[in-house]
């Protein structure tokens, strides 16, 4: 899903960026352009990186990473 239409980010896009270490709104907008142009996406895009920050996703993330 697109979060950001200004620079079109998607949700995927921000949640690789988390994962390639991308830990703030400012990183995400200074790599990504996320919420630096309308402002419209910044409270998605900060709950999408919060949530791929967390323990909880972070572990399925590599589960699901590894073969079977």
């Amino acid at each position: 899903m697109y979060v950001c239409l200004c620079h079109g980010v998607t949700d995927r896009e921000i949640r690789e960026a988390a994962e390639n270490g991308v830990t703030s709104m400012r990183q995400l907008g200074k790599e990504m352009g996320v919420g630096r142009q309308c402002g419209r996406c910044a409270s998605m895009a900060r709950e999408i990186l919060k949530e791929s920050r967390s323990p909880d996703y972070l572990a399925l993330a590599n589960l699901l990473a590894q073969p079977a």
